[in-house]
């Protein structure tokens, strides 16, 4: 704060960046409250630089969140290591006007996160800088202390990665919430061929249960396992769950009440009009962020 009450310059620039900078740090870790800890630090470094000498803030600030993220995202790889059952990320409820930005709606959804855990640290921050966030390569090379022609090698390389795990379409919003509609209307009704008709023949289901909450420990491949996994399961449950549409990750989601309370968030990844996979966050300490809407952009503010 200055003197006369006003913020300060450093201030009000982290500020105007502050989601941008967030969503950065998310799609590089895939875990919010990591995130929210990478702009805690960028903060504290950011107040001590000499603005004057500062060419270009974004890019400068971009810059402090992208070394934070991948000193974190190193420590996360040790940490999933020891992580009990399948890992998926952290979802966060979004407003409906992401979904109109289609890139970013498809980076933040769970079936991308799960391709881009599968790149290096150094991978993943170049494609999501480069792919997610259109900067240049020199840019990138000031970020992850590589030269701009190693930065092209990387980024071709991911995308070659990326492009080979990717869904192969992006299914439209229509196409995700008829297919959870029909999730609900099995689950309710015990329909197990409603349920096999949306499901793709190699679809896999996968439980985060974080060793907390009670969940598959291992992915289930196949429709007819899948099908039977949801319709055994929470239609024993009967009128004690509910299920609410939000979008979560800039995508058509399902949260699920028991007794009134969440219980869980159900995705979708959906190709050719089919089911391929569905992932379920039961972990309580990953679900702190679909109480209220998590602002995410690719620009300022």
């Amino acid at each position: 704060m200055s003197e006369d009450g006003r913020p300060g310059r450093a201030t009000e620039a982290f500020v105007a960046h502050r989601n941008l900078l967030f969503t950065v740090a998310y799609e590089m870790l895939g875990s919010a409250a990591d995130a929210e800890d990478v702009l805690q630090e960028t903060w504290l470094r950011w107040t001590g630089v000499d603005l004057d000498a500062v060419r270009d803030q974004r890019a400068y600030l971009v810059r402090i969140t992208t070394r934070q993220a991948l000193d974190r995202l190193r420590t996360l790889s040790r940490r999933k290591e020891s992580y009990v059952g399948p890992w998926l990320p952290e979802p966060l409820l979004t407003s409906p006007d992401v979904a109109e930005d289609v890139e970013l709606a498809d980076s933040l959804s769970t079936a991308m996160l799960l391709v881009l855990e599968t790149l290096a640290p150094t991978e993943r921050a170049v494609f999501v800088l480069r792919e997610v966030f259109a900067l240049d390569y020199d840019e990138i090379a000031d970020a992850v202390d590589k030269s701009p022609a190693a930065v092209r090698q990387i980024a071709h390389r991911a995308r070659a990665h990326v492009a080979a795990r990717r869904p192969r379409d992006v299914a439209s919003p229509a196409d995700t919430r008829a297919a959870l509609d029909a999730f609900q209307r099995a689950i309710r009704t015990g329909d197990l061929q409603g349920l096999l008709d949306v499901l793709a023949p190699d679809v896999v289901a996968l439980s985060d249960g974080g060793g907390v909450k009670k969940a598959v420990p291992r992915p289930v491949a196949g429709a007819d396992k899948v099908a039977r996994l949801l319709t055994g399961g929470w239609h024993r449950v009967g009128p004690r769950m509910s299920f609410e549409p939000v979008e979560v990750n800039g995508r058509p989601a399902l949260v699920m009440r028991l007794d009134g309370e969440v219980d869980g968030i159900m995705t979708v990844r959906v190709d050719g009009g089919l089911v391929t996979g569905l992932y379920f966050m039961r972990n309580p300490e990953k679900l702190s962020h679909v109480a209220r809407e998590t602002a995410v952009t690719r620009g300022a503010g």
